[in-house]
C-alpha cells in the first residue's frame, strides 16, 4: 500500500494507537463518531506525516473519545510531527499547542507562544476583543 513496508503490522500499531485493536475486523459503519474520528487519525498517521491537518477534530466527540483524542494528540507531538488544528475550544487548543493564532475573516490577526499566555481567561478575553471588536 502505498510503499510501506511491513504494512500489516503498521495498520496493526496505528489501529493499536488509536485504541481500535479489539474492533479492528468490525464494519466502519458499526463504530461511533468518536471511534471514526481515531479512525481517521490512524489512516493520517499511517504514512508518517510530517505535518498533520486538523480541522475542528472534536466536533461531535464525547468526553472519553475526547480525552482520548488528546492522548493520541500529545503522543504524536512527541514523535515530532506539526500539528496544525483549527479549533473553537480555546482551553483544548492551548493545551496541545506550541502556539496559538486567532483567525479572523480569513486573516491571521494574533500569534502568541503558549508559554507566553498567563491564562486561559486572559486570552479568551484577546479572542474576544479581536473577533468581535469588543
Amino acid at each position: 500500500m502505498y510503499e510501506i513496508d511491513h504494512i500489516e503490522e503498521r495498520i496493526r500499531d496505528v489501529i493499536s494507537r488509536v485504541g481500535l485493536a479489539h474492533r479492528g475486523n468490525h464494519r466502519v459503519g458499526t463504530f461511533s463518531r468518536g471511534m471514526k474520528q481515531r479512525l481517521s487519525i490512524a489512516r493520517a498517521i499511517l504514512h508518517n506525516p510530517v505535518i498533520l491537518l486538523l480541522d475542528e477534530p472534536y466536533t461531535g466527540l464525547d468526553q472519553h473519545a475526547s480525552a482520548i483524542f488528546d492522548k493520541i494528540m500529545q503522543q504524536l507531538g512527541t514523535e515530532h510531527i506539526t500539528r496544525i488544528m483549527i479549533s473553537h475550544d480555546i482551553e483544548r487548543g492551548l493545551k496541545l499547542c506550541n502556539r496559538a493564532f486567532i483567525l479572523n475573516n480569513g486573516s491571521f490577526v494574533n500569534e502568541v507562544v503558549r508559554d507566553k499566555i498567563s491564562s486561559i481567561e486572559e486570552y479568551r478575553g484577546v479572542y474576544e476583543h479581536l473577533v468581535t471588536g469588543e
